[in-house]
């Protein structure tokens, strides 16, 4: 018999830290985001949009995160593998919601499982990966 040790989930207040970490080192730097944080099924935890970004910006940081949810990596280490001879260069078309590859999705994982997913949009690629990366440091 096997045991197996429970791993709680991605709660809306560990969902509320990311969003404001995200936030914050957002604001520090200047550029306004828009940030979404999913739980391990996809379903939207937490939701942040300033009426200052460009509102697009929305749809972009949720495509990030289901991006680095559905593959259970960084966003941006995904971009080589899906330009045309990569790995994953037909994915996008074999799944029900569009993927995004472009910097700022972030998985979240709990004693070693994917439990959830943050995503940033509204900045540089470069700097929407810094704002989740800083958010799920945060998290601890």
């Amino acid at each position: 018999m096997s045991t197996t040790t429970a791993v709680a989930p991605l709660t809306t207040q560990d969902a509320e830290t990311l969003v404001t970490a995200a936030r914050t080192a957002a604001e520090a730097a200047g550029v306004t985001v828009s940030v979404t944080v999913l739980d391990a099924g996809g379903h939207l935890l937490a939701f942040r949009r300033d009426d200052r970004a460009v509102l697009i910006s929305g749809e972009t940081s949720t495509r990030k995160a289901y991006t680095a949810l559905q593959l259970n990596a960084p966003t941006a280490d995904l971009v080589d593998a899906v330009q045309p001879g990569g790995l994953f260069h037909t994915l996008p078309t074999a799944l029900d919601r569009p993927l995004l590859f472009i910097a700022g999705g972030i998985p979240v994982h709990r004693d070693g499982r994917l439990i959830g997913a943050i995503g940033v949009g509204g900045g540089a690629p470069e700097q929407d990966h810094g704002f989740a990366l800083t958010a799920v440091q945060a998290l601890g």
